[in-house]
């Protein structure tokens, strides 16, 4: 019975679920197992099979029919224990859309009986929260007739290797993420561009790209291109090759008064204005957060919308210069056109200072936007860690409004010239700042 209620447990607690069951036996005068009355009450929430379009909803699973479209042969892996597994997927579609299938060790080697054309029936989950994935936890052949697909989606057709020649337009910062056996490897993500467009690329192996700078064009052979539902991308891996491509290539960057509604964008421009950033939930009750800003290429300005952790968490201030890669535009709340950052997209903060290695004497404020160093006359970003409320002479590396500590020691405030100050610094934040009577209280303690 718990299968049953994983596809309804956003709607109720385990107790009540129970407590329907058992009701529903009752009025059927125990003439349904439990089982029978548990597929019932699931299908009178109207959550006993949804059409693939609709496989986002906040349930742990999902019931849905889907037809054959294609089927890739049973792959063999290593677990991280050593042990051997078995995994294959199968592309299912409808009317309404398509979703990869997985399948796992016994249900991959009974997909090999499966053929294309068939309908089944699923209940699987959403690996990883890619809405475009089901793991599939339970299957079987059943005698509906799907009018629908018979060519895969672009979106959900296997990588092809191609060479490519473009110019490195933006280098992302190297990061761990998980694969599907538990372990982690690094990733880098890079926005490069020719004649044909501005695409996102994920290397793999970062040591291909290393001493590579933005501005650089490469000629690269192998690499996989893939199509999302945002656009084309590219994956580097080792079984790709990069060299250097004695050509210079034009690259299109567009202007604000470009962007239109429902087309993706690249825009350069300075910040005018930003918002902290907020905290959200999302529809699948993850935590998410979100920032707002205002860019401006002077002579046009733009409202820019940018989400999750990487992008609103970005060290932003007013006056940086910033280049957006692979933004969406489309009318927000107030029916003004915005560019949205999200998935796919880059937000580049650009470096135009020196850098400079100075001794700054200053108090330490913590805020939403970041940890700030005010030295009565000026307030430098942190890139390190220093005690919020704490008077402090630090050695750092200065560019411009933004140091990298190096080392610091606390020294003891004036208490008259930090009230001052900490007054300048909030009327300086504005109305979006998130400092506190309580914070104020700290520093004089």
């Amino acid at each position: 019975m718990q299968f049953h209620y994983a596809l309804v447990d956003d709607l109720f607690s385990r107790e009540e679920f129970e407590r329907r069951v058992e009701e529903k036996m009752e009025s059927c005068g125990d003439l349904v197992d439990e089982v029978t009355a548990a597929m019932m009450v699931v299908q009178d929430c109207g959550r006993h099979h949804v059409k693939i379009k609709d496989l986002s909803g906040r349930s742990s699973l999902f019931s849905f029919f889907g037809k054959v479209v294609a089927k890739n042969p049973p792959r063999e892996f290593e677990r991280p224990g050593g042990e051997k597994g078995l995994v294959t997927s199968l592309i299912l579609g409808d009317e309404t859309g398509q979703v990869r299938a997985i399948l796992w060790d016994e249900k991959a080697m009974a997909a090999q009986e499966i053929e294309v054309g068939e309908v089944l029936e699923v209940i699987g989950r959403h690996p990883n929260r890619t809405p475009t994935e089901i793991t599939v936890m339970a299957m079987r052949q059943a005698m509906v007739e799907i009018v629908g697909p018979t060519q895969v989606e672009p979106s959900l057709a296997p990588p092809k290797r191609r060479d490519l020649t473009v110019k490195v337009m933006a280098i992302g910062e190297p990061r761990m993420v998980p694969r599907r056996d538990g372990t982690e490897t690094e990733v880098q993500a890079l926005i490069v561009g020719n004649n044909e467009g501005l695409f996102r690329m994920s290397c793999w192996v970062p040591d291909l790209i290393e001493g590579i700078s933005e501005g650089a064009s490469l000629h690269i052979q192998g690499a996989l291109e893939k199509v999302r539902k945002y656009g084309r991308e590219f994956s580097i891996d080792e079984r790709s090759t990069i060299g250097e491509a004695p050509v210079d290539i034009p690259v299109e960057i567009h202007s604000i008064q470009e962007v239109e509604e429902g087309g993706s964008f690249s825009v350069c421009g300075s910040v005018l204005s930003c918002k902290p950033a907020r905290t959200f939930s999302t529809k699948e009750g993850r935590v998410s957060c979100v920032r707002n800003l205002f860019l401006t290429d002077g002579t046009h300005q733009i409202g820019v919308v940018l989400w999750g952790e990487d992008h609103a968490r970005a060290e932003i201030m007013p006056g940086d210069r910033v280049s957006l890669y692979l933004c969406s535009a489309r009318k927000g709340r107030s029916g003004n056109l915005e560019l949205h950052a999200g998935r796919g997209s880059m937000v580049k903060v650009h470096q135009l200072d020196e850098a400079v290695e100075e001794e700054i004497t200053g108090t330490v404020i913590a805020t939403s936007d970041g940890t700030f160093l005010d030295t009565g006359e000026d307030q430098f970003l942190v890139r390190g860690n220093l005690p919020h409320g704490h008077e402090v002479r630090a050695r750092v590396t200065r560019r411009g409004k933004r140091i990298s500590i190096h080392s610091f020691e606390e020294t003891l405030p004036d208490m008259a010239e930090l009230n001052a100050r900490i007054d300048a610094f909030l009327e300086m934040t504005g109305s979006g700042n998130t400092f506190t009577p309580h914070g104020r209280q700290d520093i004089s303690k």
